[in-house]
């Protein structure tokens, strides 16, 4: 499995925003996550990604931010804000739109027992532009 990481693997602060990206090329094709760590003054502490083999686009969205929460609860992180470009992700956490694929219920069902973990949680939409940070990782991973 190809993997990269950069930052504070330990002793996170109490408030976090990690932005998530899942890459794939091809829809299946190779697959990929990545997500970038800040505190609150906004500075960077931890940036990770990872490849996943074939998988859908969609797959790898999901499988970022399960990454993400499950650092967040591993370091007892007390509030975390996930920001993604998956407007389709985002909404079906937030409980606006139901998840009818099979394959990502399980991921999403993982997502929403890890939140509980957690004493605060929000998820943003962001725009793409405004994501670059966790494309690039999760793209790079693809690449080396």
């Amino acid at each position: 499995m190809k993997e990269y990481k950069e930052g504070l693997e330990e002793n996170w602060p109490d408030k976090v925003v990690i932005y998530t990206d899942g890459a794939s090329r091809g829809n299946p094709g190779d697959a990929s996550l990545g997500l970038a760590v800040y505190d609150s003054s906004n500075k960077e502490v931890f940036c990770y990604a990872q490849a996943l083999g074939t998988q859908t686009n969609n797959y790898a969205e999901y499988m970022a931010v399960v990454k993400a929460l499950n650092f967040s609860v591993e370091n007892k992180v007390k509030n975390v804000i996930v920001r993604s470009d998956s407007q389709l992700l985002v909404r079906q956490i937030q409980g606006q739109y139901k998840v009818k694929s099979a394959g990502l219920k399980p991921l999403f069902l993982e997502c929403k027992g890890l939140i509980g973990k957690l004493p605060e949680f929000e998820i943003e939409h962001v725009r793409r532009e405004d994501n670059v940070k966790a494309d690039e990782l999760a793209n790079h991973v693809l690449d080396i």
